[in-house]
């Protein structure tokens, strides 16, 4: 996937760009100046963001560009290497890139951000990073399925034999935390992941081609995230989500400000932003649940108290998954 770049306010040489001409006489509070993002987030949702967060402070120029969480480090990598890291805010897919980053001293602590109705589970303690809401997964399941899982054991049914795909965890971020969580959860651990695997779930890359399979009727049940399975539903797919019984994991599309930000006031303002009531209600607008369980869910989500989260240990996580990784992997080849 190629990296996507904008520009929104005053462009900077050679970046193909929206130009929205605003005086830093208009900003709110003082923020101004310009703000560079590297965002996972999908296309689309990244522009109504900055469009959303500039009309509140008009006189900020932002500049964003958008790709997969892999690629957007492998070019901050590449900065940090330079001695020229350019963003001041990250806004990326989960919180293990995020535990990687502050063990190199990489974030910037900011007790400042206001954290508006993010419970504090979702907290992290030290203010590194920030969770914007929530991505959790669960099961689909095909209309015609012998059955509706209710749980994550369920899928150790003799009728689900053969019938479950899930993504890669070496492919989707998303089943990496699932996998993580799973083998956390002392109530499943590493023996259920064993049953399932003997039980021929197989791993189909991304969370996509998991909805291909159970939409097409190749699998009557799919481990994937929540949003695919509902807009799918939605719009007349044979598919139906379940959040399980006894949790779902979930990444949290956290944002960071990195400790070599150029505009600390201006990446602050943009935290606040994606935590404030509005922020929170584009977030659901765009079909995500917020982090701030007080506001609406999109439509086909059940309300977000009723969602069970797995707890998940991120820094544990972030020593153990190259270990985790290796060890799913030996099983679903063996």
């Amino acid at each position: 996937m190629a990296l996507h770049r904008r520009s929104f306010g005053l462009a900077a040489a050679g970046i193909a760009a929206n130009r929205f001409l605003a005086s830093p006489a208009l900003a709110q509070g003082g923020v101004s100046g310009t703000l560079v993002l590297y965002t996972s987030q999908l296309e689309p949702d990244a522009a109504q963001t900055v469009e959303a967060f500039r009309a509140r402070h008009p006189g900020v120029t932002v500049e964003w560009i958008r790709a997969g969480t892999g690629q957007i480090m492998t070019r901050l990598r590449a900065e940090i290497a330079a001695g020229q890291p350019r963003p001041d805010v990250l806004l990326l897919a989960d919180s293990l890139t995020f535990e990687g980053l502050r063990a190199e001293g990489r974030l910037r602590p900011s007790p400042e951000v206001q954290l508006g109705g993010t419970p504090a589970a979702q907290i992290d303690a030290a203010r590194g990073y920030f969770a914007t809401k929530l991505i959790t997964t669960g099961i689909v399941h095909h209309t015609r399925a012998p059955f509706v899982p209710k749980t994550w054991t369920d899928l150790l049914d003799a009728r689900a034999r053969n019938q479950v795909a899930m993504p890669s965890p070496a492919v989707s971020g998303a089943a990496a935390i699932h996998v993580t969580a799973l083998v956390q959860n002392p109530a499943l651990g590493w023996s259920y992941v064993e049953k399932l695997v003997a039980q021929g779930v197989q791993a189909r890359g991304g969370n996509g081609p998991v909805m291909q399979a159970v939409a097409g009727a190749e699998r009557a049940f799919g481990i994937a995230i929540d949003y695919l399975p509902i807009r799918e539903a939605a719009k007349g797919a044979p598919v139906r989500f379940v959040f399980p019984e006894d949790g779902v994991s979930a990444i949290t599309e956290p944002a960071a400000i990195l400790s070599t930000t150029r505009n600390a006031p201006a990446a602050i303002a943009f935290l606040d932003f994606l935590l404030s009531r509005e922020g929170q209600q584009l977030a659901s607008r765009q079909g995500f649940l917020p982090i701030d369980p007080e506001v609406a869910p999109p439509a086909g989500f059940p309300d977000p108290k009723s969602i069970r989260i797995m707890p998940l240990d991120a820094a544990r996580a972030a020593a153990e998954q190259a270990e985790i990784l290796r060890r799913f992997a030996t099983l679903i080849s063996g």
